[in-house]
Protein backbone atom coordinates (compact mmCIF):
# COMPACT_ATOMS: atom_id res chain seq x y z
CA UNK A 1 0.00 0.00 0.00
CA UNK A 2 1.33 3.48 -0.73
CA UNK A 3 1.90 5.20 1.86
CA UNK A 4 0.04 8.80 2.14
CA UNK A 5 -0.43 11.40 4.69
CA UNK A 6 -3.58 10.03 6.18
CA UNK A 7 -2.17 6.32 6.64
CA UNK A 8 1.36 8.07 8.85
CA UNK A 9 1.15 7.49 12.28
CA UNK A 10 -0.85 10.00 14.38
CA UNK A 11 3.28 10.76 15.44
CA UNK A 12 4.12 12.02 12.23
CA UNK A 13 1.35 13.44 11.37
CA UNK A 14 1.57 15.97 14.61
CA UNK A 15 4.43 17.17 13.50
CA UNK A 16 2.93 19.36 10.28
CA UNK A 17 0.82 22.42 11.01
CA UNK A 18 -2.62 22.47 10.21
CA UNK A 19 -2.64 25.53 8.24
CA UNK A 20 0.28 27.42 6.38
CA UNK A 21 1.59 31.12 7.84
CA UNK A 22 0.76 33.90 5.38
CA UNK A 23 3.43 36.65 5.81
CA UNK A 24 3.64 39.04 8.41
CA UNK A 25 5.89 42.54 8.70
CA UNK A 26 6.25 41.32 12.81
CA UNK A 27 7.86 37.61 11.32
CA UNK A 28 10.61 39.31 9.84
CA UNK A 29 14.12 37.68 10.79
CA UNK A 30 16.51 39.77 8.38
CA UNK A 31 16.21 41.95 5.63
CA UNK A 32 19.09 43.17 2.79
CA UNK A 33 19.53 44.52 -0.73
CA UNK A 34 21.52 42.25 -3.58
CA UNK A 35 22.83 45.03 -5.76
CA UNK A 36 22.75 44.50 -9.55
CA UNK A 37 25.67 42.04 -10.87
CA UNK A 38 26.07 40.74 -7.06
CA UNK A 39 26.14 37.83 -6.31
CA UNK A 40 25.21 35.93 -2.62
CA UNK A 41 24.74 32.83 -0.52
CA UNK A 42 23.34 31.10 2.98
CA UNK A 43 22.20 28.97 4.56
CA UNK A 44 18.06 29.45 4.94
CA UNK A 45 16.64 26.75 7.72
CA UNK A 46 13.81 24.84 7.59
CA UNK A 47 10.92 26.66 8.36
CA UNK A 48 11.83 29.77 7.29
CA UNK A 49 10.75 31.66 3.79
CA UNK A 50 12.78 33.85 2.14
CA UNK A 51 10.85 36.73 -0.08
CA UNK A 52 12.63 37.79 -2.73
CA UNK A 53 11.59 41.30 -4.44
CA UNK A 54 12.27 42.79 -7.35
CA UNK A 55 13.08 46.72 -6.40
CA UNK A 56 13.12 48.90 -9.75
CA UNK A 57 11.53 46.06 -12.13
CA UNK A 58 13.64 44.06 -15.04
CA UNK A 59 15.25 41.95 -12.09
CA UNK A 60 16.75 38.47 -13.17
CA UNK A 61 18.13 36.26 -9.92
CA UNK A 62 19.81 33.04 -10.81
CA UNK A 63 19.64 30.28 -7.85
CA UNK A 64 20.61 27.21 -7.02
CA UNK A 65 19.21 24.99 -3.63
CA UNK A 66 21.06 22.49 -2.26
CA UNK A 67 20.37 20.61 1.38
CA UNK A 68 22.90 22.22 3.53
CA UNK A 69 23.81 18.81 5.81
CA UNK A 70 24.36 16.91 2.49
CA UNK A 71 25.54 19.49 -0.40
CA UNK A 72 25.15 16.04 -2.71
CA UNK A 73 21.53 16.44 -2.77
CA UNK A 74 20.75 19.74 -4.76
CA UNK A 75 17.70 21.07 -7.08
CA UNK A 76 16.84 18.96 -9.78
CA UNK A 77 15.10 20.75 -12.45
CA UNK A 78 14.31 18.07 -14.73
CA UNK A 79 12.60 16.02 -11.45
CA UNK A 80 10.55 19.29 -10.87
CA UNK A 81 9.55 20.22 -14.22
CA UNK A 82 8.32 16.50 -14.67
CA UNK A 83 6.64 16.03 -11.22
CA UNK A 84 4.50 18.54 -11.78
CA UNK A 85 3.57 18.70 -15.23
CA UNK A 86 5.26 22.59 -15.96
CA UNK A 87 7.52 24.28 -17.27
CA UNK A 88 7.68 26.88 -15.65
CA UNK A 89 7.69 28.23 -11.79
CA UNK A 90 5.12 29.40 -9.88
CA UNK A 91 3.19 29.53 -6.61
CA UNK A 92 1.78 26.30 -5.60
CA UNK A 93 4.97 24.56 -7.28
CA UNK A 94 7.90 23.12 -5.33
CA UNK A 95 11.85 22.85 -5.77
CA UNK A 96 12.26 18.86 -5.74
CA UNK A 97 16.19 17.63 -4.91
CA UNK A 98 17.49 14.43 -6.64
CA UNK A 99 16.59 12.47 -3.79
CA UNK A 100 12.38 13.17 -4.13
CA UNK A 101 12.85 15.52 -1.64
CA UNK A 102 11.34 19.02 -1.61
CA UNK A 103 13.80 21.66 -0.78
CA UNK A 104 11.37 24.67 -1.24
CA UNK A 105 7.97 25.45 -1.92
CA UNK A 106 7.06 28.77 -3.67
CA UNK A 107 4.15 29.87 -1.09
CA UNK A 108 3.37 33.40 -3.04
CA UNK A 109 4.36 34.73 -6.21
CA UNK A 110 3.26 37.92 -7.58
CA UNK A 111 5.58 37.83 -11.25
CA UNK A 112 4.10 34.39 -11.84
CA UNK A 113 6.28 32.84 -14.39
CA UNK A 114 10.05 31.91 -13.55
CA UNK A 115 12.51 30.95 -16.39
CA UNK A 116 13.77 26.94 -15.21
CA UNK A 117 15.81 26.00 -18.55
CA UNK A 118 17.92 29.00 -20.28
CA UNK A 119 20.93 28.56 -17.73
CA UNK A 120 22.71 31.82 -16.56
CA UNK A 121 25.25 33.70 -18.10
CA UNK A 122 28.82 33.55 -18.61
CA UNK A 123 31.93 35.42 -18.84
CA UNK A 124 32.07 35.09 -23.25
CA UNK A 125 28.81 35.54 -23.28
CA UNK A 126 29.04 38.71 -21.27
CA UNK A 127 32.08 40.23 -23.23
CA UNK A 128 30.62 39.19 -26.27
CA UNK A 129 27.05 41.49 -25.92
CA UNK A 130 28.50 44.48 -23.22
CA UNK A 131 32.28 44.36 -23.63
CA UNK A 132 34.58 44.64 -20.74
CA UNK A 133 34.73 46.26 -18.03
CA UNK A 134 37.36 44.75 -15.22
CA UNK A 135 37.83 45.56 -11.77
CA UNK A 136 41.43 47.27 -12.04
CA UNK A 137 39.40 50.44 -13.86
CA UNK A 138 35.98 50.25 -12.78
CA UNK A 139 35.63 48.95 -9.66
CA UNK A 140 32.39 47.98 -8.12
CA UNK A 141 30.95 48.92 -11.43
CA UNK A 142 32.45 45.80 -13.27
CA UNK A 143 30.96 44.02 -15.66
CA UNK A 144 29.72 40.46 -13.84
CA UNK A 145 28.22 37.18 -14.99
CA UNK A 146 26.22 34.85 -13.18
CA UNK A 147 28.36 31.18 -13.47
CA UNK A 148 31.23 33.45 -11.74
CA UNK A 149 29.06 34.56 -9.37
CA UNK A 150 27.67 31.64 -8.45
CA UNK A 151 31.43 30.21 -8.15
CA UNK A 152 32.85 32.56 -6.18
CA UNK A 153 29.49 31.53 -3.39
CA UNK A 154 30.18 28.00 -4.04
CA UNK A 155 33.81 27.95 -3.52
CA UNK A 156 32.71 29.92 0.35
CA UNK A 157 30.88 26.36 1.39
CA UNK A 158 34.26 24.16 -0.21
CA UNK A 159 32.23 23.72 -3.39
CA UNK A 160 32.84 24.25 -7.48
CA UNK A 161 32.30 23.97 -10.93
CA UNK A 162 31.11 20.32 -10.96
CA UNK A 163 28.35 21.59 -8.47
CA UNK A 164 27.23 23.78 -10.98
CA UNK A 165 23.47 22.23 -12.08
CA UNK A 166 20.57 23.60 -14.05
CA UNK A 167 19.25 26.55 -11.97
CA UNK A 168 16.38 28.58 -11.86
CA UNK A 169 15.85 32.03 -13.14
CA UNK A 170 13.49 34.21 -11.20
CA UNK A 171 11.51 37.06 -12.61
CA UNK A 172 12.25 36.13 -16.42
CA UNK A 173 9.67 34.60 -18.46
CA UNK A 174 10.76 32.47 -22.02
CA UNK A 175 8.20 31.08 -24.20
CA UNK A 176 8.70 29.04 -27.29
CA UNK A 177 7.23 29.56 -30.36
CA UNK A 178 5.49 27.16 -33.00
CA UNK A 179 9.44 25.93 -34.27
CA UNK A 180 10.49 25.35 -30.55
CA UNK A 181 12.42 28.65 -30.53
CA UNK A 182 12.90 30.42 -27.39
CA UNK A 183 11.57 34.13 -27.00
CA UNK A 184 12.34 36.53 -23.98
CA UNK A 185 9.19 38.43 -22.71
CA UNK A 186 11.07 41.76 -21.73
CA UNK A 187 7.36 43.01 -21.06
CA UNK A 188 6.77 40.49 -17.82
CA UNK A 189 9.23 41.63 -14.89
CA UNK A 190 7.53 45.07 -13.39
CA UNK A 191 8.70 47.02 -10.23
CA UNK A 192 7.74 45.48 -6.93
CA UNK A 193 6.86 41.89 -8.04
CA UNK A 194 7.75 39.03 -5.33
CA UNK A 195 8.40 35.29 -4.50
CA UNK A 196 8.00 33.66 -1.37
CA UNK A 197 10.12 30.50 -0.90
CA UNK A 198 9.83 28.49 1.89
CA UNK A 199 12.79 26.18 2.82
CA UNK A 200 11.17 22.90 3.60
CA UNK A 201 14.64 21.43 4.37
CA UNK A 202 17.79 23.37 5.74
CA UNK A 203 19.24 24.85 2.08
CA UNK A 204 21.93 26.32 1.25
CA UNK A 205 20.90 29.18 -1.31
CA UNK A 206 23.31 30.36 -3.66
CA UNK A 207 22.11 33.66 -5.50
CA UNK A 208 23.52 35.77 -8.70
CA UNK A 209 21.62 38.49 -9.85
CA UNK A 210 23.23 38.96 -13.33
CA UNK A 211 21.20 39.76 -16.71
CA UNK A 212 19.25 36.83 -17.92
CA UNK A 213 21.44 34.80 -20.73
CA UNK A 214 18.12 35.79 -23.51
CA UNK A 215 17.34 39.25 -22.32
CA UNK A 216 17.92 41.85 -24.74
CA UNK A 217 18.84 44.07 -23.22
CA UNK A 218 21.64 46.13 -25.43
CA UNK A 219 23.40 47.64 -22.66
CA UNK A 220 24.72 45.97 -19.13
CA UNK A 221 22.39 46.80 -16.56
CA UNK A 222 21.55 44.23 -14.04
CA UNK A 223 18.61 45.34 -11.67
CA UNK A 224 19.09 44.75 -7.58
CA UNK A 225 16.62 42.76 -5.68
CA UNK A 226 15.38 42.61 -1.78
CA UNK A 227 16.13 39.41 0.05
CA UNK A 228 13.91 39.42 3.03
CA UNK A 229 13.82 36.57 5.40
CA UNK A 230 10.87 35.44 7.58
CA UNK A 231 9.74 32.66 10.00
CA UNK A 232 6.93 30.59 8.27
CA UNK A 233 7.18 27.30 9.96
CA UNK A 234 6.76 24.41 7.24
CA UNK A 235 4.12 23.99 4.87
CA UNK A 236 0.39 23.21 6.61
CA UNK A 237 -1.25 20.22 6.06
CA UNK A 238 -4.05 22.57 3.70
CA UNK A 239 -0.71 23.87 1.66
CA UNK A 240 -1.15 25.41 -1.81
CA UNK A 241 2.10 23.51 -2.77
CA UNK A 242 1.33 20.43 -0.65
CA UNK A 243 -1.85 19.43 -2.00
CA UNK A 244 -1.09 20.78 -5.98
CA UNK A 245 -0.40 17.16 -6.63
CA UNK A 246 -0.33 13.44 -5.89
CA UNK A 247 3.56 14.06 -6.31
CA UNK A 248 4.28 17.07 -4.08
CA UNK A 249 2.23 15.30 -1.73
CA UNK A 250 4.59 12.19 -1.77
CA UNK A 251 7.47 14.83 -2.12
CA UNK A 252 6.18 16.50 1.24
CA UNK A 253 6.16 12.81 2.70
CA UNK A 254 9.82 11.79 1.91
CA UNK A 255 10.74 15.48 3.33
CA UNK A 256 9.36 15.07 6.53
CA UNK A 257 10.27 11.86 7.31
CA UNK A 258 14.13 13.10 6.86
CA UNK A 259 13.40 15.15 9.89
CA UNK A 260 11.06 12.71 12.02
Amino acid sequence: MQTTFSTLPALARAAVPAHSTPYSPELLLWEETMPGGAHWSGLVRRGNTLRITDLHGGANLSALFYNFEERSERYNMPDTLKAQHTAMLTRGHVLYSDMGRVLCAIAEDSCGWHDTVCGMSDAAMVERRFGVARYQEHRNAMFRNGEDGCLIELGKWGMGKRDLVANANFFSKVVADADGALRFDAAHRREGQYIDLRCEMNVLVVLSACQHPLDPATRYDPKPVRLSCWRSGTAGMDDVCRNACAENQRGYINTERYFL
